[in-house]
């Protein structure tokens, strides 16, 4: 008995302690500028250079994207490349000497080329072919080329080539008429496994043979497959599957005798794994409740390495030097932007390469997401991740965001994500609806939205709003809704199709009309097009009827409510005409808009410059027309447009 109350009294105290806690940040709590909250550095990549010396890494702190090397024990970086147009992305030093290889498109066209930076700093387009896009999928195991994929022979097409370290020869190794996807090679260059994605849950995996050109079907049933990787001996195929399953297991299959066997399998979507080089480690990848979890096996005990406890932070990614000593792994969170480290898997030291939160900011402010999960209209569980101000409460309530990831078949993650930091920061409440459709919650969650886009996924998103309008801390009439790609078109499909349910919308490149969207994918989505076809529609059938009838550019004249609209002109995805349109229909109604244009950007906005115009451009409509600080008078509706450019 006194142990019991003894635990009861130590709840009651933490309890306590860390409500204390809130109430002292909530008291204290600064308002961060755009400006500060994009002073954050993003640091990507992460590649080993033969010594282990030091690590290539891609970061932005420069307004975009470039190439630099840091010390792997710590230190500076150093600045390789200094592009003040084009982001440039690293992808690998050569792995015997310290050349290094990086892709950039044309200011987010997608249209990648891989470029070679020579010892002396000399740069070489390595794939120069106009108009064509490559793709770097790796290293050969004896160090001696990479494999790329190219569609300078078909743009709907990637073939694979082999280009030489010694002399920078290129030559083709499977020509893909077929529309396939390259996922792995094998160790002796003999074997290519491919996949062809057919709907939603129906992908193949196929083993191509150099040799005698045969192609071998690997999964036995229609299922989600993915090949990850061979075994070192080019003997067997590891894939993830759901075959029989309502999340992906992973599997291996023997090459010469067809027969498979499960060999990893978790309560989430294992979505990946790989070999380190000379297969010491197995490297897995769980989807586990939106957020990462990583486990490291040792192949030869069969026990999973214990890696670092970083607190509230988790692993996100890891990378492993070629002699499997080595380790790189970026750490954050929801409330934290992910650092860099270096992990000597022998010694277990580790090193924080990076510490890349503005120390402008303080930590505490930030606020860490939770899982939520709330019915639908129908009775279904949906998921969302919550961030909740620390200025709300039932006294102080606050206005909210519906936000919506991108896809279709995407999901929310509990990760760092600035503008939503940001906009909680100034005050605003954000549930990150993971509506059905959404990945990493079992196929038949995945598959719920197939050709009912804009109806039961919206309905998900309505009854989101109105799980937020219960919440004490949250103001019921005002709360508006927010998302990029497809989530823009989900903000205006709720402003079209329910147009009394939320107060504004933000539309961030969103889709507006399908038929459209759908005839114009870029050539190189041409695998994937039937896929396309089969989950939302074909717009050359009689499926352009309800196309039609579920794209908001259609039906503007149902809008009621004021939007802001935000796109990038070089978007090849979802094109400037979807905005421009759009935009004027809602005009029509005498509907507040804002429309922010940037000429130099694409399916996502990565310079800092564009972000802060972009991001500033939201928090002050959401201040404008959400909040109703600085309401427009009765009878006067203003009407803003903004182009933002930079020089290209």
């Amino acid at each position: 008995m006194n142990k019991l109350v003894t635990l009861v009294l130590l709840v009651l105290f933490i309890s306590c302690k860390k409500e204390k806690q809130t109430k002292e940040v909530a008291l204290n709590l600064k308002e961060y500028t755009i400006e500060q909250f994009m002073d954050n550095e993003a640091v990507g990549g992460g590649s080993f250079s033969p010594d282990k010396s030091k690590l290539l890494v891609s970061s932005n702190r420069s307004g975009i994207y470039n190439m630099y090397t840091v010390p792997s024990s710590g230190g500076d970086f150093t600045p390789i490349t200094t592009s003040d147009s084009s982001s440039v992305f690293g992808i690998s030093y050569f792995p015997n000497d310290e050349r290094m290889l990086y892709r950039a498109d044309g200011n987010g066209d997608e249209i990648y080329h891989i470029y070679l930076r020579d010892i002396d700093g000399t740069i070489t387009e390595l794939t120069p072919d106009e108009g064509a896009r490559a793709s770097f999928y790796g290293w050969s195991h004896d160090g001696k080329s990479f494999i790329y994929g190219s569609n300078k022979r078909d743009k709907r097409y990637m073939d694979v080539y082999e280009m030489t370290v010694e002399d920078l020869s290129s030559k083709l190794i499977y020509q893909n008429d077929k529309g396939y996807s390259f996922n792995a090679i094998s160790s002796d260059k003999n074997l290519l496994a491919l996949s062809k994605t057919i709907n939603t849950n129906d992908s193949d995996i196929f083993i191509y043979n150099r040799t005698d050109k045969s192609l071998t079907k690997v999964n036995e049933n229609q299922s989600s497959n993915s090949a990850e990787d061979f075994s070192l001996d080019s003997k067997t195929l590891y894939y993830t599957t759901d075959d029989g399953a309502e999340f992906s297991y992973v599997m291996k299959y023997n090459i010469a005798t067809g027969e498979r066997k499960k060999v990893l399998e978790r309560s989430w979507d294992v979505s990946g794994i790989y070999f380190t080089h000379n297969e010491k480690y197995m490297v897995s990848f769980i989807n586990e409740d939106a957020k990462n979890v990583i486990e490291i096996m040792d192949m030869a005990s069969g026990k999973n390495l214990e890696l670092p406890d970083f607190q509230n932070g988790s692993i996100t990614s890891v990378g492993i030097s070629r002699d499997e000593t080595m380790m790189r792994m970026y750490v954050g969170g929801s409330n934290s932007p992910s650092n860099l480290f270096i992990y000597n898997l022998a010694s277990k030291e580790l090193h924080q390469l990076t510490d890349v939160l503005n120390k402008d900011i303080d930590a505490n402010h930030l606020v860490t997401a939770k899982v939520i999960r709330y019915k639908s209209f129908d009775g279904v569980e949906i998921p969302a991740i919550y961030y909740l101000p620390h200025q709300a409460s039932a006294e102080d309530k606050v206005p909210a965001l519906v936000l919506v990831h991108g896809g279709p078949g995407g999901q929310s993650r509990q990760n760092f994500n600035s503008l939503t930091q940001y906009l909680v920061n100034h005050g605003y409440a954000v549930l990150a609806v993971n509506n059905r459709g959404s990945s990493g919650y079992g196929k038949t969650f995945f598959q719920m939205d197939d050709l009912n886009h804009g109806e039961k996924d919206l309905q998900d998103c309505v009854e989101g709003k109105n799980w937020l309008a219960s919440q004490p801390q949250i103001d019921a009439s005002k709360i508006g809704i927010m998302g990029g790609s497809y989530g823009g078109y989900m903000t205006m499909a709720a402003l079209t199709y329910t147009p009394e349910e939320f107060a504004v919308g933000v539309n961030i490149f969103g889709v507006t009309n399908w038929l459209r969207t759908l005839k114009s994918i870029p050539p190189w989505w041409e695998s994937f097009k039937e896929a396309l076809y089969k989950e939302l529609g074909n717009p050359h059938t009689a499926d352009s009827v309800r196309l039609r009838k579920i794209s908001p550019l259609f039906h503007t004249d149902k809008v009621t409510k004021p939007l802001i609209v935000l796109q990038g002109a070089k978007d090849p995805r979802v094109l400037q005409v979807e905005s421009d349109e759009i935009v004027a229909g809602v005009r029509k109604n005498g509907i507040p808009v804002e429309y922010v244009l940037f000429e130099d950007e694409g399916h996502g906005f990565v310079k800092k410059e564009n972000q802060i115009e972009a991001y500033s451009s939201i928090l002050n409509f959401l201040d404008t027309y959400l909040k109703k600080e600085n309401a427009p008078v009765d009878g006067e509706i203003p009407v803003k447009e903004i182009e933002a450019e930079t020089e290209s």
